[in-house]
């Protein structure tokens, strides 16, 4: 039993680029025949030549040789020209419309995956095609702009994001390739039409399946599959498609059809040397009668996109946390509800807010969590923005064996960290912060910004430090974090909610507004209820900053409640 080779992808890219090195110097090859013929042509050494014609009719049929290689040489350098003009013109129209709006345009996934891909394949493929003829201006742009170029990781990491979306918000391949997403007539930001065509999806799998990924790998070769069936181009071949799909399909414990695939497979490339060993393979492990109903079936028998269990995986809340991001399952009952109410805020008449007192919302009774809205105005918003773009880098998480600040799979954004002295938009937003929640921001860590990328999220996790893990914050010598303060700075059209699984609470974003809870009871206890996620963006582009604040400095502010749950 033999699997497709896991780099079959890179080294069909890399015979791709070896066969335009080949067809180039074959070329160059013709050209410089015809320069050497013709150079002998004038040579004064051969002038007796016109003294035969015998050896003239030679030159006839010499000429007519070099004028088929030079116009193998034309309808080449043509041909490569149309590819080149081809790409102009389907990228300036490309073009034209994300410039618009960059932030409209990436907000739907299927565009950003795109993106990654077209500048880490695509483009790259175009500078080889190029290269055959040097265009200095071409090249000295590609080179002045690669180093801003997403790289292999970024492709992947866009794939798997779209993957993370099609499992989170349950989107069938079929829709998600069309680019349609749930309830998308009432999303205002998606603008764009985005389609994955045979060769997308296909490369979606391979991704999928050089990850050891087959359960995602089927979803999306199947899909390769149906649209190739139905008619579309592609430039993958049906075969390796059928190739990585048996497998895959084996793999996830569907012998029946594995073989079915693979005998499609063989009757399609009878001397594919893998194939032909796997359906010995399959044949041996499946009984007599049912191999007879799979040969009644057909090799040309439509592919039924059938379904397979998900895998476990190591988070134990998982179906709880993305049906609350989906909008399932949230436990808001009138009961509840009725619990909650609207108040203005003045921080125990704090002088900055007797005239303007926040309006404040309960969004769920316990814990209790409240939103504040006009926490921000726009112009803060575009100003913290502003002082954070350059400074976004990949958000990190505390290991909490080590303490060490590393990047995690799970979190999956960028984010900047502002200091009050930088700018008197952000210490005015720390003092606010300090007003409304009565508070002490000294000894808060810096007010961090963040921005989620295509299928951005950051899954379950607790903003404090539990007991088996005591030296989180030592080194900042503040405690641990008794609340988080966190505003939202844009609306997020579809997805991006921060729920909250232990107590089945969702809360969407709502730009210009904050919310805060309290991550440790009055006794310094953790309060476990508090793990919550930021679920995957689906639709748009997600802005938050947010505020821990830590323990100390809190003394005659909250004081210690007398027992665990206090």
């Amino acid at each position: 039993m033999t699997a497709p080779d896991k780099c079959d992808n890179r080294r069909t890219r890399r015979l791709r680029t070896d066969s335009w090195f080949c067809w180039r110097m074959a070329t160059r090859v013709k050209m410089l025949t015809l320069l050497l013929a013709l150079a002998c042509l004038s040579s004064p050494t051969r002038a007796e030549i016109f003294t035969s014609i015998g050896q003239m009719t030679d030159l006839i049929f010499t000429e007519r040789e070099l004028v088929q290689s030079l116009k193998d040489y034309i309808r080449a350098e043509e041909t490569k020209l149309e590819a080149v003009k081809s790409w102009a013109n389907k990228l300036d129209l490309l073009t034209r419309a994300s410039t618009s709006d960059p932030e409209g345009f990436l907000a739907h996934p299927v565009n950003a995956y795109k993106l990654m891909k077209r500048l880490n394949t695509e483009w790259s493929e175009l500078e080889s095609l190029v290269l055959q003829d040097p265009s200095d201006g071409f090249l000295s742009n590609m080179s002045a702009h690669r180093q801003y170029f997403p790289d292999e990781e970024d492709e992947k990491g866009a794939a798997k994001a779209l993957m993370r979306l099609q499992d989170t918000y349950k989107l069938d391949s079929e829709s998600f390739s069309k680019g349609k997403l749930p309830g998308q007539e009432q999303l205002t930001g998606v603008r764009y039409s985005a389609l994955l065509t045979v060769d997308d999806c296909s490369d979606m799998g391979k991704l999928a399946y050089n990850e050891n990924d087959y359960y995602h790998a089927v979803l999306w070769m199947q899909q390769a599959l149906k649209q190739m069936d139905s008619g579309e181009d592609a430039k993958t071949l049906k075969a390796d498609i059928l190739d990585y799909l048996s497998y895959s399909v084996y793999q996830m414990g569907d012998l029946p059809r594995a073989l079915e695939l693979t005998r499609r497979l063989v009757a399609i490339d009878p001397g594919h040397q893998r194939a032909g060993g796997n359906l010995r393979y399959f044949e041996r492990l499946l009984s007599k009668e049912l191999r007879d109903v799979t040969q009644e079936s057909g090799d040309e028998r439509p592919i039924q996109l059938d379904t397979y269990e998900r895998p476990k995986d190591y988070l134990p809340e998982r179906e709880i946390y993305e049906a609350l991001c989906r909008g399932e399952g949230v436990k808001m009952t009138s009961k509840r509800s009725s619990r909650l109410f609207c108040r203005y805020q003045n921080g125990n008449r704090n002088p900055r807010l007797l005239l303007k007192p926040m309006k404040e919302e309960d969004e769920w009774d316990s814990p209790h969590i409240v939103r504040y809205l006009e926490a921000l105005s726009d112009e803060e918003i575009e100003k913290i923005k502003e002082l954070a773009k350059p400074k976004l880098t990949r958000a990190t998480v505390r290991d909490p064996k080590t303490g060490v600040l590393t990047v995690a799979h799970y979190r999956v954004s960028k984010s900047a960290w502002l200091d009050g002295d930088e700018d008197p938009v952000v210490e005015r937003v720390n003092q606010r912060i300090q007003d409304i929640t009565g508070l002490s921001v000294d000894t808060a860590e810096l007010l961090q910004v963040a921005n989620y990328g295509v299928g951005g999220q950051y899954e379950p996790h607790y903003d404090f430090s539990r007991k088996d893990e005591p030296d989180a914050f030592k080194s900042l010598g503040t405690g641990n974090r008794v609340a988080t303060y966190l505003h939202y700075m844009t609306d997020v059209e579809a997805g991006g909610a921060t729920v909250f699984p232990d107590f089945g609470a969702a809360i969407r974003p709502r730009k210009g507004t904050a919310v805060f809870w309290y991550n440790l009871f009055k006794s310094g206890e953790g309060d476990y209820r508090t793990r919550h996620a930021a679920c995957p963006v689906l639709v748009g582009s997600k802005w938050v900053s947010n505020k821990w604040i830590h323990e100390r400095g809190q003394e005659f502010r909250r004081p210690c409640g007398l027992t665990q749950a206090d």
